[in-house]
């Protein structure tokens, strides 16, 4: 391990303890803020929202652009139901399946929070005999709120309406063997470890001999994070996302992962190659792979307008948009790649 792993893996337990779907990202761009502060560092918060930090190097005409997201998946109210319980929309791609018979809170835009569980309606097997053959949408689950409430007018006195943001429990858990478990991984790991090389640059007193600036975006999982905030000088964007996991790909959870093509297409071939190269040289262990159903902010950069190459690296990431689960060797593999890439 790193030395700075330990300090990772705490900055990503404080993330993602902080509610954050797309669209209600205030507070944790707030704490990015504060830590960068901390650190030494002047960041500064966009107009939409995201943190870009501008952290050292020389060369301002070739500069590259690190992004991670800290929007998650969620939830929104879509109806206050005549029994007092919610249909919720979904934010990003919240999958119904995994959402239900988790614990969520309902966030309020006067009357502060509401604790509730997303639970399939009529969620009893010993009464719905339908339960098993039910097929799991938006639709068939519901918000369950921890209030003595059973009908539309009293969970509106309560400050509930539609719109408001329901925020699921991450149920982080880092493990005696380093497993690291949680939801919302994708993205707030990556963003802890560019806490973490941001750190190791100011603790080591390191000058990258490109400038770097690392942007944390807010709207990632509804498609437009990257879309702005590029600074001038820049020629490259790395998005520092989760690594895929899973059958058809060679990445493991204990490795970074350098992706060659998702479903937006190819990745620079130059980054792509020079990664690899990087990563070789200074022994780190990664895996090549393309993702099937995938894509990055810095394709929304791309298609942005902003001419740029584009490359996409990331720890290795099980059970993505699930109960997700990593490990220290991924996050410090991915630490590593950057160090070797970019000094």
């Amino acid at each position: 391990m790193t030395q700075y792993t330990d300090y990772i893996v705490e900055q990503a337990k404080k993330l993602l303890s902080i509610d954050s779907p797309s669209g209600y990202t205030k507070e944790v761009a707030r704490y990015l803020a504060d830590e960068f502060t901390r650190l030494g560092y002047h960041p500064e918060i966009t107009v939409k929202g995201g943190v870009l930090v501008d952290i050292g190097g020389t060369n301002t005409e070739d500069a590259v652009f690190l992004e991670a997201h800290v929007d998650t998946l969620g939830g929104m109210v879509a109806e206050i139901k005549g029994n007092g319980r919610l249909r919720i929309t979904n934010i990003g791609g919240m999958n119904a399946n995994n959402a239900e018979a988790e614990n969520c809170r309902v966030v309020t835009k006067f009357d502060g929070s509401y604790e509730g569980t997303c639970q399939l309606i009529n969620a009893s097997v010993h009464v719905n005999g339908e339960y098993s053959e039910t097929k799991r949408t938006f639709d068939s689950v519901e918000v369950v709120l921890d209030e003595k409430t059973s009908s539309k007018e009293e969970t509106e006195k309560l400050g509930i309406q539609v719109g408001d943001f329901v925020c699921f429990d991450p149920r982080t858990r880092v493990t005696e063997k380093g497993y690291i478990k949680s939801r919302f991984l994708d993205d707030k790991l990556s963003a802890a470890i560019l806490l973490g090389y941001a750190k190791y640059l100011k603790d080591e007193n390191v000058t990258p001999q490109r400038r770097i600036y690392e942007h944390f975006t807010v709207f990632e999982e509804v498609g437009h994070g990257g879309s702005a905030s590029v600074p001038a000088g820049v020629t490259e964007a790395i998005s520092v996302d989760m690594g895929c996991v899973g059958d058809g790909l060679t990445c493991t959870e204990h490795q970074v992962s350098i992706c060659a093509k998702d479903s937006g297409g190819p990745y620079h071939y130059d980054v792509v190659t020079d990664l690899v190269k990087a990563g070789k040289e200074a022994g780190v262990d990664y895996a090549i792979d393309v993702y099937p159903y995938y894509g990055s902010d810095v394709e929304c950069t791309l298609r942005a307008g902003y001419d740029i190459r584009h490359g996409l690296i990331g720890p290795g990431v099980y059970a993505s948009h699930g109960y997700e689960r990593s490990h220290k060797d991924g996050v410090d593999n991915t630490l590593n790649l950057l160090k070797a890439y970019l000094g």
